[in-house]
């Protein structure tokens, strides 16, 4: 299974960056970087697979490609600003990692509003 592969690259990427951490603090960050990315690189397949689905339930849905586009917009700002923030937060910067958690969040707002409105319309056309 893939998710064993991606544990024991983190697990060796954690180890080596705590081992260099006490030599050269700087290189730490590093090789937590590249691991991440390392770990990200192998679940490009799976996320391949994500989006195959993705378009085979708007097909079957009917609903509009921007709507699809919307919402994995949200899932990849979620992703990518939770991954970001971690490795603030890995290196030091807890403070940073916080305002990024806070950004990922307002976009995420900003994103959401059609969605929401959309409901809303509908509904309100549902009521008498």
């Amino acid at each position: 299974m893939d998710i064993f592969k991606i544990i024991g690259v983190g697990i060796i990427t954690a180890i080596t960056a705590l081992i260099v951490r006490q030599i050269k603090p700087e290189v730490s960050v590093i090789i937590t970087i590249s691991g991440g990315i390392i770990m990200l690189l192998m679940l490009v397949q799976s996320l391949t697979s994500i989006f195959s689905a993705f378009n085979s339930i708007v097909e079957k849905s009917g609903l509009t490609s921007g709507l699809f586009t919307t919402i994995l917009k949200i899932i990849g700002v979620g992703y990518i600003t939770e991954f970001s923030a971690n490795l603030c937060a890995d290196s030091g910067a807890s403070s940073i990692a916080d305002k990024i958690l806070l950004a990922g969040k307002i976009i995420i707002l900003v994103l959401a509003l059609p969605i929401v409105t959309n409901i809303i319309d509908i509904i309100s056309g549902l009521l008498p």
